[in-house]
């Protein structure tokens, strides 16, 4: 099978319109420390805080936002809490892919109705500045979406927060927003959570891959890309395939301890200032050989970037009909090898890569190998 753009979906209508990615809530073992660090590394701004102090009495949790990107990372109280048992089994990680959506009830009987299963009925929550409602279903893993309605919200985050102001206030690093999340599945599961998007929640596939596409000597993964009718969102799942040796999705399902997702994509209008930016933070990103650069303009025509600043930073570049992408890829951000970042710039393209595949595994496989996971 090659890769293939799947045909647009017959339905007439959106039955869950979907404006974009809301927050990603990560559960992690000290959400005051992983908000710091997120602050320092990436250039995120203190947002909101809710906690004891504010009324919750069972976590602690720290939101962060950086243009329309918005982080929270919250930490159980307690051991004996349910959020305890997410982090001792998955280590730190992201748990809620919350969605903006105009209502919250609609979303949750539409995608209930079609056999998704409920996190959260429709609540209402409410404070002095407005009222938001959230309502929330399972999908892979212990992952969930969540769906936010805010229009007659007018606080800072959301009732239960509290403005938080810090004296820290690092620049920011130009991230603008989710581009995609990818989630890592069982093997032969992949397909079965397509049809959970498309059936459940409307989503399309929009390209697939599969191991001829994304292998190397010694691994293989397929891929699908699921999207929302207006593109907003995008998800694409991976599964493993045969391989000589444990792919990429292998090692994150072993150390993940399930599915989950293994990477959050971040947008940037300036992938070189941003990169730049991130690395003399502290952030790690994996390098493909210089080799890579020495027929990319035969392979991907003409681009409007500088050659040089690409190949120092190791980002990597593709084309498809409608432009062309740049990319590049962090190393585990967990000490467990499980989460990771995108940082991606699209010039027109809507594409994911597939150029960059081969290079791209090479070089996860050799950060695999030195971990002895390979």
């Amino acid at each position: 099978m090659n890769t293939i753009a799947a045909k647009a979906s017959t339905a007439s209508i959106d039955f869950l319109p979907l404006h974009g990615t809301d927050y990603v809530e990560f559960y992690v073992g000290n959400a005051k420390q992983a908000a710091h660090f997120y602050k320092t590394a990436f250039g995120f701004q203190s947002l909101a805080y809710a906690g004891p102090e504010t009324g919750v009495k069972d976590r602690a949790s720290y939101a962060v936002r950086q243009h329309k990107l918005t982080f929270v990372f919250t930490t159980p109280l307690s051991s004996q809490n349910p959020m305890a048992d997410h982090i001792y089994q998955h280590g730190d990680g992201v748990k809620m892919l919350a969605l903006m959506v105009d209502d919250a009830t609609d979303a949750w009987e539409q995608t209930t109705q079609r056999g998704a299963i409920s996190y959260m009925m429709p609540t209402h929550l409410q404070d002095e500045d407005g009222e938001l409602v959230m309502s929330g279903i399972h999908t892979y893993g212990d992952t969930v979406h969540l769906f936010i309605e805010r229009e007659n919200y007018k606080g800072v985050f959301m009732p239960g927060y509290r403005k938080w102001e810090s004296h820290y206030n690092p620049t920011d690093t130009g991230l603008l927003y989710v581009d995609h999340c990818v989630g890592n599945v069982g093997w032969n599961q992949m397909n079965k959570w397509v049809k959970f998007y498309e059936e459940v929640m409307g989503f399309r596939n929009i390209l697939s891959f599969d191991d001829k596409d994304i292998s190397t000597e010694y691994s293989a993964l397929m891929s699908k890309v699921m999207s929302n009718g207006n593109g907003y969102v995008k998800f694409p799942i991976n599964e493993p395939a045969e391989g000589k040796k444990k792919s990429q999705v292998e090692e994150y399902l072993e150390f993940y301890n399930g599915e989950g997702c293994q990477h959050v994509a971040l947008a940037t209008d300036n992938i070189v200032a941003t990169v730049t930016a991130l690395q003399n933070r502290g952030i790690e990103f994996l390098k493909v050989p210089s080799t890579y650069y020495d027929d990319l303009l035969s392979r991907v025509g003409a681009i409007e970037e500088d050659l040089e600043p690409l190949k120092e930073l190791g980002i990597l570049v593709d084309r498809d009909d409608e432009g062309y992408l740049l990319q590049i890829f962090s190393k585990p951000v967990e000490d467990r090898p499980t989460l990771f970042f995108e940082i991606i710039q699209r010039k027109g393209a809507k594409s994911f890569g597939k150029g960059n595949f081969k290079a791209l595994f090479e070089a996860l496989e050799r950060e695999q190998d030195s971990r002895g996971n390979l």
